[in-house]
């Protein structure tokens, strides 16, 4: 991993330890509830069944991200006249396959949406909540290992097994 700045704002290994708890209410969508490997973090996260099914015990990698550009923020970012043509897209996702590989390619299954709220718990745990197209995530621990998280800011959720 490099020294420099990431879009890499959270990052660590999940296992599902229930599906639909509190029961399935979507056709398509369901609801799963995962403790960390490393952080000692919860989520909960509603995800597509269809397009990336899962079962409980289940381990995956969870990240959230700024941007899907690799190598964090570009250096200058808003002096796009300066830049040539292919850096102007850089950290642009395109489905023609012109654009340059980010993150995604890493990943199984991506969602893109924004921070909606914070909520400050017992001390220092804290739960962020961030809403994919209707689709949510709660994810709570301690507020050190989501510093990174800033409420109103566009994110990107990525999974793989």
């Amino acid at each position: 991993m490099s020294s420099g700045p990431s879009n890499v704002l959270f990052d660590d290994l999940f296992t599902i330890n229930d599906i639909n708890k509190e029961g399935k209410k979507f056709d398509r969508v369901s609801r799963l509830s995962a403790q960390s490997s490393n952080f000692d973090m919860s989520l909960t996260l509603d995800f597509n069944v269809e397009l990336y099914p899962l079962q409980t015990d289940e381990k995956f990698s969870f990240v959230l991200a700024s941007s899907l550009a690799r190598g964090g923020p570009s250096v200058g970012a808003g002096v796009i006249d300066s830049l040539d043509e292919d850096d102007k897209d850089r950290d642009v996702w395109r489905p023609d396959g012109k654009g340059r590989r980010g993150l995604e390619e890493d990943y199984e299954y991506v969602m893109y949406g924004k921070v909606y709220k914070f909520d400050g718990e017992a001390g220092e745990v804290v739960t962020a909540y961030a809403s994919f197209g209707g689709l949510l995530m709660a994810l709570t621990g301690s507020h050190r290992h989501l510093q990174n998280i800033v409420l109103g800011d566009p994110v990107y959720l990525l999974m793989r097994r």
